[in-house]
């Protein structure tokens, strides 16, 4: 083996689920359920917005580009993207939006809130969550919980899952849960954590979209309530600084002060 070059590798993220690999500048995505994979590459072919170049795919792996540039940030941590980034991340989202609707139905409305009550039951009984915390934020949630017009949603647009470089977006990643969807959940899912950089990504998407700040808000709670137990199971940490937990208690300190109670 003398003289041969080695690549480190690095694993990105490993949970009974799926793994993904980084070698050098390629990433290998294992998924043990094709379907997902199936989806992840032809969303990523749908969707007018820059992605990740599949170079090979031999199942379970997906082996995939990296895409250019940092991530826009993480959960957590303030973001270093400039105003402009946030506002082309808004811009981009909007032609997502925009575009032909895929082939997947995504959740229903019934769908959402019969999980909703699963979760904010489980929370409390398994003591995870304590329960003014999690009825609070129900209510908050189900404010999200009304008919929407569907479009073309990432399903999963989390701040890690968009790179930039400079003020450009450069590529979105992880596209194993794009469906039909309300706008609204993109947004919320992109700006949670960082509710500061919101006026920036509504800015870029557009004032004439009818974008409702109440509703993405309301996506807030209800994100974090469906993902903390799904988190905690599989190895993250939800309650850490900034992340999921922290978000539910900024939306009942913002309820209290509103509404006086």
């Amino acid at each position: 083996m003398g003289g041969m070059e080695s690549e480190r590798v690095e694993v990105v993220v490993a949970h009974r689920d799926c793994a993904t690999l980084r070698v050098g500048d390629v990433f290998l995505k294992v998924d043990g359920h094709q379907a997902r994979s199936d989806i992840e590459v032809e969303a990523m072919a749908l969707a007018p917005v820059p992605t990740p170049e599949v170079l090979w795919r031999r199942p379970p792996v997906l082996a995939l580009a990296a895409a250019r540039g940092t991530a826009l940030g993480r959960l957590g941590e303030p973001s270093t993207a400039s105003a402009a980034a946030w506002r082309a991340t808004g811009a981009a989202v909007r032609r997502l939006h925009e575009a032909r609707l895929p082939p997947w139905p995504g959740r229903t409305v019934d769908g959402l809130a019969a999980e909703l009550e699963r979760e904010c039951d489980a929370l409390v009984a398994d003591g995870v969550l304590p329960a003014d915390l999690v009825a609070c934020n129900r209510r908050i949630a189900e404010l999200a919980l009304r008919p929407w017009r569907p479009v073309f949603v990432h399903g999963d647009l989390q701040i890690t899952h968009v790179f930039v470089q400079g003020d450009e977006v450069t590529g979105i990643i992880d596209w194993t849960e794009a469906a039909h969807g309300d706008a609204h959940a993109d947004i919320a899912s992109l700006t949670l954590g960082h509710e500061e950089r919101l006026d920036d990504v509504v800015a870029g998407y557009g004032d004439d979209a009818g974008l409702d700040v109440d509703v993405i808000r309301a996506w807030w709670s209800l994100r974090s309530l469906l993902a903390i137990r799904w988190l905690a199971e599989h190895g993250f940490d939800p309650a850490a600084p900034g992340c999921e937990v922290d978000v539910l208690r900024a939306r009942m300190r913002e309820a209290r002060a509103i509404h006086g109670s």
